[in-house]
């Protein structure tokens, strides 16, 4: 797997995936950023979102469940000094779909965080996570 990140300026960052896809970052303004796009932090966030909502949805699909949407909403909180990593990452899983069984929502949710999401087993090194759910009928 490879990534190239240029430089376009101030604080603004072009990362480019080996899969061809490009996402712009950028600082705050008050670290001389335009809020051109997503902080590097909410990127690494926003990446262990998208690793275990990948994993649940597998999961469940894979489990006959007839899953219809799934809603990762993540809060975390940073070390006050640095390097400021993540201490605290709470995940809030919406899980919609027909009949769903809790038993295998939880246990997608589960075998995501302790098993198959690369992020997630990284990012437990520093931050304590949790996670819970809910589940809507369609």
């Amino acid at each position: 797997m490879k990534t190239r990140i240029k430089w376009n300026g101030n604080v603004s960052f072009l990362a480019e995936s080996g899969s061809g896809h490009a996402v712009l970052m950028d600082g705050a303004p008050e670290a001389g950023g335009q809020n051109l796009g997503p902080r590097p932090m909410e990127m690494l966030l926003m990446g262990l979102g998208g690793c275990s909502s990948f994993d649940v949805v597998l999961i469940l699909k894979k489990s006959r469940q007839e899953i219809t949407d799934c809603v990762a909403e993540i809060e975390a909180v940073r070390a006050d000094t640095d390097p400021k990593v993540f201490t605290h990452i709470h995940l809030h899983y919406i899980v919609t779909g027909h009949h769903l069984n809790p038993q295998q929502v939880e246990r997608a949710i589960s075998l995501s965080a302790e098993k198959y999401c690369s992020a997630s087993i990284m990012l437990r090194s520093t931050a304590k996570i949790t996670h819970d759910f809910e589940i809507v009928n369609a």
